[in-house]
């Protein structure tokens, strides 16, 4: 699938309301602890690009599952739901507000779901 202009417009445009919610988030409700979320949303992917590139995709008869990839699945699993569960930690320990939470936590998984809209959409196509 040929991603286009309108499909880089519409990503940036997403981009931009999930970083203005984690931004308005903090500055709404003077507590910078939820800026955090940005870090772990954008460290999330990190994981699976650098454990896919360690395992070797060009053994097709290789009937098992690698281990390198299962475990950068497992730590960008990790952070996805760190992203999630530390606003809420957050709040409960009365650190931020509940709805700076609810921004941050909606920006949060709107950032992380443009990154990783972006990533399907440029993905090369590999030919054998």
């Amino acid at each position: 699938m040929a991603a286009g202009l309108k499909t880089i417009i519409a990503l940036s445009f997403v981009l931009a309301i999930g970083f203005l919610l984690v931004i308005l988030s903090s500055a709404l409700f003077q507590s910078y602890l939820t800026l955090l979320v940005v870090a772990t949303y954008v460290i999330a992917p990190l994981p699976n690009w650098i454990c896919g590139k360690c395992a070797n995709p060009d053994d097709f008869m290789e009937s098992t599952g690698s281990a390198a990839v299962d475990f950068g699945r497992f730590c960008t699993g990790f952070l996805v739901v760190m992203g999630v569960a530390l606003p809420a930690l957050l709040a409960h320990c009365g650190l931020v507000q509940v709805p700076a939470m609810v921004m941050s936590i909606i920006g949060g998984l709107l950032i992380y779901g443009t990154i990783i809209s972006f990533t399907m959409f440029f993905q090369e196509e590999q030919d054998f």
